[in-house]
C-alpha cells in the first residue's frame, strides 16, 4: 500500500496510506480530507504536500 505526505490544518506533516483514491474511514472535502492528525489527535481537514516541500 502506498503512502501519502499530508499537512493538516495546524500544520503538522505525516503519513497516511490511501491518501486520496480510497476513502478507508476518512470524509472527503474538497482537495482535503478529513483525516485524525497523530500528532494533536484531532480531526483535521489535511491535503496532500506538494512533492518537494518536505
Amino acid at each position: 500500500m502506498e503512502s501519502t505526505v499530508v499537512r493538516c490544518a495546524e500544520g503538522h506533516e505525516f503519513t497516511t496510506a490511501s491518501f486520496p483514491l480510497q476513502q478507508l474511514g476518512a470524509a472527503r472535502i474538497g482537495p482535503g480530507r478529513l483525516i485524525r492528525c497523530p500528532r494533536c489527535a484531532r480531526l483535521r481537514h489535511a491535503v496532500p504536500v506538494e512533492t518537494g516541500r518536505r
